[in-house]
């Protein structure tokens, strides 16, 4: 078997080893283990008519689905679940603002994801991807390390959003909730023991911050083990194709695009931040056997809605495994063995709340943003966009918006500059493919 796994996941090639990528995997899980409860929790906010239990089965079989093939066939050590944004996305616009059911949503998504399909097979995504300049795929890298860390403050409390302004608390909203505090012990213990260059520094910060956690009380013990997961919504979406009429064929149009258009991007984004941090581009910048990748996200979408969850992307919490030593698929196949083994053990859960993981958050947010370096600042028409990338990705709290923002200022920028023709007709067709996005926004 061992001599199996390191033939099969090139480890000696990879320069790893099976210690290494089975404690990455359970580094990544551990980052991304967040989503399980609160991707339930989002698209079963009340209205919606979703069950948290089976919404949350279903988020965990999506995540099983996807990052096993993510491994296996593309032996890559990205993990992939429902996306943060777009179940937002799911939930706010297209049922409370559009008056889609959840059904109809889960149909949308579906369409979305044989579309995402299609263009996988047929080597479009990868076109686009490899079309992206190299300036703005740095950019692409730092902004999405802006947005974790964002994410990581935002969660633990550390960043308290008002009406008018963002502020800084230590005691986050509630006098009695000391979240903020216990991150700022977390991610010093991580810092510390990165730059001790000790092994797994991510992994044993997780652990170290959810003991300290219980002893100041605002970790809570788990109250049981193990559970039956509940059954999930399996075929749901094929009620959603009756009535379309009555929400209308054209809104049902926007919401599929609007939905291929933000996990095109956002797996993008993501795809070519990992694939640096895990150096798997070539000397051109361009994403090795990428199409792999692209096909395990597009699957991933479709087997979802198949069993009733939002659109499934690849995970940027995937770079706390990769930061822990993870090279290859070994990687991501554990990952997915730990969603698999959390859908019975789902209230340990409970010990990885959000000032837990905030701390890998924000420390994967600090490395990305060396990324920044490689990007030709002295160059205002790549300074530009290059900063509008990264600044409109935490700020919009969207990566694919930022990129989105990016991609037009970087055309605006060239042709100002004279340099029209180093736009590739790729460049120039998103550009154009952007503005119709910007509108369907108004």
């Amino acid at each position: 078997m061992k001599k199996f796994l390191y033939d099969y996941f090139k480890l000696s090639e990879k320069n790893t080893d099976i210690k290494t990528e089975l404690l990455a995997g359970l580094t990544t899980f551990l980052a991304m283990a967040y989503i399980l409860a609160v991707n339930a929790s989002v698209l079963s906010t009340e209205g919606t008519g979703m069950d948290f239990k089976a919404v949350l089965t279903a988020t965990a079989i999506a995540a099983i689905v996807g990052t096993l093939i993510m491994g296996l066939v593309a032996n890559f050590p990205i993990a992939l679940a429902p996306g943060m944004g777009i179940n937002a996305f799911f939930t706010y616009t297209i049922i409370f603002t559009f008056g889609f059911t959840w059904q109809q949503a889960l149909a949308a998504t579906f369409v979305a994801g044989i579309i995402f399909l299609l263009l996988s097979l047929s080597g479009v995504r990868e076109a686009v991807i490899n079309a992206i300049p190299n300036d703005l795929k740095y950019a692409i890298g730092g902004g999405i390390g802006l947005f974790i860390a964002y994410i990581g403050l935002k969660h633990s409390g550390l960043i308290v959003l008002k009406s008018t302004h963002p502020e800084l608390s230590l005691l986050g909203e509630g006098a009695t909730q000391f979240d903020p505090i216990l991150a700022l012990i977390g991610l010093a213990i991580t810092a510390v023991l990165y730059i001790r260059k000790f092994k797994g520094a991510i992994f044993y910060g997780i652990i170290a911050t959810s003991v300290i956690g219980m002893f100041l009380g605002n970790v809570p013990l788990p109250t049981d083990i193990f559970a039956w997961p509940a059954p999930p919504p399996f075929g749901a979406f094929l009620e959603g194709f009756k009535g379309l009429g009555d929400v209308g064929y054209i809104e049902f149009g926007i919401v599929v695009f609007s939905l291929l258009f933000v996990d095109f991007f956002d797996t993008a984004g993501t795809l070519v931040s990992v694939g640096e941090a895990a150096d798997l581009l070539d000397e051109n910048g361009i994403l090795k056997d990428s199409s792999k990748a692209l096909l395990a996200d597009s699957t991933a979408t479709v087997v979802g809605a198949i069993v009733g969850t939002s659109s499934t992307t690849s995970f940027i919490e995937s770079l706390a495994g990769i930061e822990a030593g993870g090279r290859t698929g070994l990687t991501a196949v554990s990952t997915a063995f730990f969603f698999f083994i959390f859908l019975f053990l789902s209230p340990l859960l409970s010990v990885i709340t959000d000032a837990v993981t905030a701390p890998a958050l924000i420390f994967v947010g600090v490395l990305m943003a060396g990324q920044l370096k490689r990007i030709e600042w002295e160059k205002i028409e790549i300074a530009f966009p290059a900063f509008i990338t990264l600044i409109f990705m935490p700020l919009t709290f969207s990566i694919a918006n930022g990129i989105a923002f990016g991609f037009v200022a970087y055309t605006l920028s060239m042709v100002a500059a004279g340099k029209a023709k180093k736009i590739s007709p790729l460049m120039w067709g998103l550009t154009a493919v952007f503005f119709v996005y910007f509108y369907t926004l108004l």
